[in-house]
């Protein structure tokens, strides 16, 4: 049960969802896009990486189940909780970028991504999280996109100062991992930062 608010809702509800998940790109041909089922292959690929499984611990055990990701995505998307993009280059998957946690009432939501190997330090992650905090902070009507990541994960840490999120703070021992519990670096960005 959701108790009445006594302010406005930050983003009215529908304003998010008013047609299809959209498509992003960047100036350096980036693609942004909704998932499609012909897409499970290339991330069940993407997480036999090592790095990949390091920092995230939800992992696909098929392409079927890869597959039922994609249709909670679109689902998510349908109700305005959350949206998962393939990152392309070239028509081909080099990455994920993810909108989740979504908050209307406050304005809020929470960012991850991963990028594969193949396509690590090229700028992939820092340009795609640029494109989907632009359209989540204009078009989207967001206030503030957080993310978090293990402080071990320095790459993660490198991306998030890239693409504007600054850091406010350590979460201690605030998230499990395969190797046991790890402190989280919070980074946000909020409309109007640089």
């Amino acid at each position: 049960m959701r108790f009445p608010l006594s302010t406005p809702p930050a983003v009215p509800a529908g304003t998010l969802t008013t047609g299809p998940q959209p498509t992003l790109s960047t100036a350096d041909g980036l693609v942004l896009r909704p998932w499609a089922d012909e897409d499970a292959t290339a991330v069940l690929a993407a997480y036999q990486d090592p790095e990949i499984r390091r920092w995230h611990t939800r992992r696909p055990a098929s392409e079927e189940q890869v597959r039922e990701w994609f249709a909670h995505f679109r689902r998510a998307w349908r109700q305005a909780t959350g949206a998962s993009w393939a990152v392309t280059r070239d028509g081909e998957v080099v990455g994920r970028m993810v909108l989740g946690g979504v908050d209307l009432d406050d304005g809020v939501a929470g960012c991850a991504y991963w990028v594969v190997p193949a396509a690590r330090g090229t700028g992939v992650a820092s340009g795609a999280l640029r494109a989907l905090s632009a359209w989540a902070l204009g078009d989207g009507r967001l206030h503030r996109l957080w993310l978090d990541h293990s402080t071990g994960n320095v790459a993660s840490c490198r991306v998030a100062v890239k693409a504007g999120f600054r850091l406010e703070g350590t979460k201690r021992s605030a998230a499990v991992h395969d190797d046991g519990r790890h402190d989280m670096h919070l980074h946000a960005r909020v409309r109007g930062d640089d």
